[in-house]
């Protein structure tokens, strides 16, 4: 069997999305929302299956890819998270770039010699890297205007990972998978009106004037706190809402809490744009906390951690 496990958000998405444009293969798909990060697990790997699993941290995941390895199956890994100890194993082909100005997709795409480089920019700037984006685009000599379109695209493909459960989204991530594949570029889609690029304009703009009114928790000149409403729309942009403070305020850390479905609390950090590092450190300290330098998660935090989180945040880079 042929698998392709891969994080919901703009980076796995367009990952998958690249590999499969350059070579159509059918393919078991197995995502989720993006906190579902330990999706090798739900995996049965056998002798000879092969197995591609794209954006999700090989740390956590560490187990089922021993277990995969052990049953005969060959794994190809790419990604840009914690990886821990990588096996040595001669099934795996690991490629992991751990460079804050890195994601998947731009690591696909020079695996890929930049055959739909375009797409990987529209991931880089999905996951934030927007100088890194901005640059890439920049050697292909791309217009303000298509370097504001590919911003605006990414962010949404992003968006809509975001939510304690699938039914929180827009579009199941193996849906939009799927109606992305239809586009060589993501400038085709961008001049189809009926594309989904247009769905998840209206839904994203929507969500985030609401977010507008979000209650501060706490905002001093090293970090910004702020709590949202126990809600979809809440959960939706509990993560792109980070990157946006991020880049209007880039020289303080942001923390965005909503409440999850479990009845506990769901973080996303990100670490000031000048001082990309330690976010991971920050979340790591928590149960479920984890991600890489730049930007990085709790998916349950109990209520009573909140006033810790804030007293951590600050403190790590005060």
């Amino acid at each position: 069997m042929k698998y392709d496990v891969f994080n919901g958000d703009a980076d796995g998405i367009i990952a998958l999305l690249q590999l499969q444009l350059s070579s159509p293969t059918d393919s078991i798909k197995i995502t989720g929302v993006k906190r579902d990060i330990q999706l090798l697990k739900k995996v049965t790997p056998q002798q000879g299956d092969c197995i591609r699993v794209l954006d999700v941290s090989m740390e956590k995941n560490m187990d089922a890819l021993h277990d995969a390895l052990t049953a005969g199956a060959k794994v190809m890994y790419v990604d840009h998270h914690k990886a821990g100890n990588i096996p040595n194993h001669a099934n795996l082909f690991a490629h992991i770039d751990l460079d804050a100005n890195m994601c998947t997709s731009l690591i696909v795409s020079d695996l890929l010699d930049r055959q739909f480089h375009l797409w990987a920019i529209t991931a880089a700037y999905g996951d934030n890297l927007f100088a890194k984006a901005d640059s890439e685009a920049d050697k292909l000599q791309l217009t303000e205007l298509q370097k504001k379109q590919l911003k605006a695209f990414g962010t949404y493909i992003n968006y809509n990972g975001y939510g304690s459960e699938v039914a929180d989204l827009h579009f199941a991530p193996a849906d939009l998978f799927e109606l992305l594949l239809q586009y060589k570029s993501p400038f085709d889609a961008i001049n189809d009106k009926n594309s989904v690029y247009y769905i998840l304009e209206r839904a994203y703009k929507a969500d985030m004037q609401k977010a507008a009114n979000a209650k501060v928790l706490h905002d001093c000149k090293i970090a910004k706190v702020i709590l949202l409403d126990d809600e979809p729309w809440a959960r939706r942009v509990s993560g792109v809402l980070g990157n946006d403070l991020a880049n209007q305020s880039p020289s303080k850390a942001h923390g965005v809490i909503s409440i999850n479905n479990k009845g506990s609390l769901t973080v996303s950090v990100r670490a000031p744009l000048n001082n990309k590092q330690g976010a991971a450190d920050v979340c790591g300290k928590f149960a479920t906390g984890g991600g890489r330098a730049a930007a990085a998660g709790i998916n349950e935090l109990p209520k009573n951690q909140q006033s810790e989180l804030i007293t951590e945040l600050v403190d790590f880079y005060k």
